[in-house]
Formats: structure tokens, C-alpha cells, sequence
């Protein structure tokens, strides 16, 4: 191979991976998640994190919440919970019921400004299983630091 094919492929080989990594971040469209292996919480919302103790749930609500964060969520917020700027680094929110309010009011209304929207509701198309499961893996997350 001469220089210049060898240059070419390399240069394809590196645009096929940062493509890659742009694509990995997942849609803007909220993508429904699968909660099998979860209980089922119900309609009306929890006042806490039902995953966040010790149960025979919590680890299957942390890798729920894993596959959940980065289709949904690593777009704004950054892979593994790690903030790049663009939204709140969520590892930020207390593990107590302060931070369950707010998680709650933000993943149910989402947020807009001056009628732009930065987050979409994102219980319109989760459940509330999918939505704790993120909350225990994004806590999960903060528990490294």
C-alpha cells in the first residue's frame, strides 16, 4: 500500500470512529426502555427512589438504569453521568428525597425556557421503573467519585 492509500485509510478509520462516538450519545427523542426483572410500581408516582436500598432490585435497576441513562440521557448529561457542560452533572443530586423531588419534577415536566425546550418530559414515554432505574445507576455513579 503507498502512502497516500495508507493516509486515506487511516483518515477513514478516524472519521468512522469519532462518528461513532457522536452517534453513541443516543437520540434526542426519549427511547422507551425495557424494565423486565423491575416490580411494577404503578401509576402514581413514588415519593423516593424504591431502587436506591440494598434489595434483590437494586442491581438489576442499576443496569437498567445504565442502558436507559446512555440511550436517554448521555447526550446532555455525559457518559457515565460525567457532566461535559451542556446539562447538570446529575452525580451532583443528593442521594435523599430533596434530590428525588427534583429528579421527579424534571423527568415528569421536563424543562423549558423562554419556550425553548432543554429537556423533554421524559415520563411521557419511560416509566416510572425506567426513570428510578436511571436514578439508582446515576447514583450509582456518584458513589465513585
Amino acid at each position: 500500500m503507498n502512502k497516500n492509500n495508507l493516509l486515506r485509510a487511516l483518515l477513514a478509520a478516524g472519521f468512522i470512529g469519532v462518528s461513532g462516538l457522536a452517534l453513541a450519545h443516543g437520540d434526542v427523542t426519549p427511547q422507551p426502555v425495557e424494565t423486565k426483572g423491575l416490580p411494577d410500581l404503578g401509576e402514581e408516582w413514588a415519593d423516593e427512589n424504591p431502587f436506591r436500598a440494598p434489595s434483590e432490585y437494586h442491581d438489576r435497576a442499576v443496569e437498567i438504569g445504565s442502558s436507559a441513562y446512555n440511550q436517554n440521557c448521555a447526550r446532555c448529561h455525559g457518559l457515565e453521568a460525567i457532566s461535559g457542560g451542556i446539562a447538570p452533572d446529575l452525580r451532583d443530586l443528593e442521594a435523599n428525597m430533596d434530590g428525588d423531588e427534583w429528579f421527579k419534577e424534571r423527568v415528569i415536566n421536563g424543562a423549558v425556557r423562554d419556550g425553548a425546550v432543554y429537556m423533554p418530559r421524559m415520563a411521557d414515554t419511560l416509566s416510572q421503573e425506567a426513570l428510578w432505574a436511571i436514578r439508582t445507576y446515576i447514583e450509582s455513579e456518584a458513589a465513585k467519585r
